[in-house]
């Protein structure tokens, strides 16, 4: 299998984001009774089953009836109540898009959406199954919050911030086996924090930027580390866990301190990361060398998630190939912007 990921029944559940998810959902449920929590039949893959078998008398299964339960959650949110409500994440955005938009975001009820098995992370289940234009179509809805997070640690503190931040929240995390960033082997952990709308900078670099989300980012980093010690450059690898509100002040200094920028992301190149990163390069005026990875307008092929990135190109290696592609690109001698406006 490209990537050589290897792992053992036991270790399964630490690279899950979706294990931590639901622990995490625990966790708060105990502190805060107004929590409840929501399936479409679905509480043992999404693994919000950890939290109905805590707390029985505020766990929901309301069957395989996905916009439904988007319906009962936004009732629940008027009444007083915090739902976190769980499915696919192709359900949450597609099947679910009416309910989502009219009962949850027009309305502005504090629902907290934990969409599972997003991207291609269910590479095996086929398209049906593929999230490859969630971000694009959540993105687009007023009201919302759209989170995607690199990995457990990160999956634990956008739940944390989903619950204190009020308002409509989309948090997108795969369905598992993820590979670990910000554990302890991460030479900078001391400096990491998470925050709403703020990128985390993986690695400093002042000749290219990476901008990716998700399961991209432990694979930009990989790439970054390669590229230094190979080619001598500087990567800077940004974690952009939220997609909205972009954070725009860190895409701009990108744009001006590098002048090169990749966006890696499991997802559609139209209408996610890549898209959202587009609007505030044009915006700023400034001309800057720009590729975006993922899947580029098709379908994705249909396997094992790490065979899927390694063929989109979207893993380590296909980044590191994109980074030299990008660094070859010439720009005019002087660092004057005026001209560039």
């Amino acid at each position: 299998m490209a990537g050589g990921l290897t792992y053992t029944a036991l270790e399964s559940t630490e690279l899950s984001t979706a294990e931590i998810y639901g622990q995490t959902l625990v966790d708060l449920g105990r502190e805060h009774k107004e929590i409840v929590g929501l399936s479409a039949d679905l509480a043992g893959s999404t693994k919000i089953g950890v939290f109905g078998k805590e707390f029985p008398d505020r766990f929901f299964n309301v069957g395989i009836a996905e916009q439904n339960m988007f319906g009962i959650a936004a009732g629940m949110a008027k009444a007083g109540l915090v739902p976190f409500l769980s499915t696919f994440s192709t359900f949450a955005s597609l099947r679910s898009a009416d309910q989502l938009h009219t009962d949850i975001c027009y309305q502005n009820v504090n629902a907290k959406v934990i969409a599972t098995h997003s991207g291609t992370s269910f590479g095996q289940a086929g398209s049906t199954h593929h999230a490859i234009c969630d971000l694009a179509v959540v993105r687009s809805l007023p009201n919302i919050t759209l989170i995607c997070p690199a990995d457990g640690v990160e999956t634990a503190e956008a739940v944390k911030a989903a619950y204190e931040n009020f308002g409509p929240y989309y948090i997108r995390i795969n369905r598992g086996f993820d590979r670990v960033l910000y554990g302890k082997n991460y030479e900078r952990i001391n400096d990491y924090k998470f925050e709403v709308g703020k990128a985390v900078e993986v690695c400093p670099g002042t000749d290219i930027t990476v901008i990716a989300c998700g399961s991209c980012v432990f694979q930009a980093y990989e790439a970054a580390k390669f590229l230094d010690n190979a080619d001598g450059l500087k990567v800077r690898v940004l974690d952009m866990h939220t997609i909205k509100p972009l954070d725009r002040e860190a895409v701009e200094k990108a744009i001006q301190d590098t002048r090169r920028i990749i966006t890696v992301e499991d997802h559609n190149i139209i209408g996610g990361l890549g898209s959202a990163v587009a609007e505030v390069m044009a915006e700023t005026g400034k001309g800057c060398a720009f590729k975006r990875l993922g899947i580029p307008d098709k379908f994705a092929p249909i396997g094992l998630h790490e065979d899927i990135m390694s063929i989109l190109g979207i893993d380590s290696n296909g980044i590191i190939e994109a980074v030299r592609e990008v660094m070859n690109k010439d720009f005019e001698e002087d660092d004057n912007w005026d001209d560039d406006v």
